[in-house]
């Protein structure tokens, strides 16, 4: 149903790019969102999008630093990341939450792709 790509090593300062392709079914009614886990921390919310793109929101500790965007053309949802920290550093997930699910909250979000590993060191 999801699909992440485009993690990497990268280096403090750094852009990044995450890709997560998305089912017909899920793009065209769910929410979309980003959340990640570092290692021995919880998984954290990151960034969500609705269906139509018209609501976005950031955690404040990558709000002016990552942009979250989707193509519903293309099955695609995106995070832009720029100016990466080492403490970005973690697995990154794609979810995706039904129509009344509160989009900051991992247990409300239904279906999930399988993670991409991002690095931020020097």
């Amino acid at each position: 149903q999801l699909q992440a790509s485009g993690g990497g090593l990268v280096q403090p300062g750094d852009s990044l790019k995450l890709s997560c392709a998305a089912s017909v079914r899920i793009l065209s009614r769910y929410g979309l969102g980003w959340f990640r886990q570092a290692p021995g921390k919880e998984r954290e919310f990151v960034a969500t999008i609705s269906p139509s793109g018209a609501v976005i929101k950031y955690a404040l500790s990558v709000k002016g630093r990552f942009t979250i965007s989707r193509d519903n053309a293309r099955y695609m949802v995106y995070l832009q990341m720029n100016s990466m920290r080492p403490e970005d550093t973690a697995v990154y997930y794609c979810a995706a939450v039904p129509p009344g699910g509160v989009e900051t909250k991992s247990e409300t979000y239904e279906y999930w792709g399988q993670g991409t590993l991002v690095t931020v060191s020097s």
